[in-house]
């Protein structure tokens, strides 16, 4: 399947990359097919491309590589709706905003997308955590070394 992305020019998208948020996302209740993009095998960082608006990517941030005691309870409902269970964990992601500087990047901590890899649907969920934020710097303490030199 061929797609068309501003960020990415035309795809060719395997079946596996293509993902179902059937309640879209907040702000986009009518965008529900989705391809996922890894950066690369060991970033912890990845794309969430519209299967059908072209300008629209999610720049997507696994939590836990920044936030180690990043934490929620997932409500029956939705685990139930994704068939979520211990032996099917959902994987979780941050949605990512950068305004300028790479190092005043921020994720929304209370809004995560909840995925199931398996059959590959998903739903962002919002918390009621109130020590979340929606716009929670990534690098408090400024861009890792590595990053700074140029490395990935």
């Amino acid at each position: 399947m061929k797609i068309k992305s501003t960020r990415f020019g035309e795809l060719e998208v395997a079946e596996e990359q293509l993902f179902k948020f059937p309640h879209g996302i907040p702000g986009f209740p009518d965008e529900k097919n989705f391809v996922f993009i890894p950066i690369d095998g060991e970033s912890p960082f990845s794309y969430l491309q519209s299967a059908t608006e072209a300008n629209l990517t999610f720049l997507l941030v696994e939590p836990f590589a920044f936030f180690q005691d990043y934490e929620f309870v997932l409500e029956d409902e939705v685990a139930q709706e994704l068939d979520l269970s211990a032996e099917n964990p959902p994987q979780v992601f941050l949605i990512a905003t950068v305004k300028g500087k790479l190092a005043d990047m921020t994720v929304n901590l209370l809004a995560p997308l909840v995925i199931n890899g398996l059959s590959r649907t998903g739903q962002q969920i919002i918390l009621d955590k109130s020590e979340y934020s929606i716009s929670h710097k990534l690098f408090p303490e400024g861009l890792p070394e590595e990053t700074r030199k140029g490395g990935t």
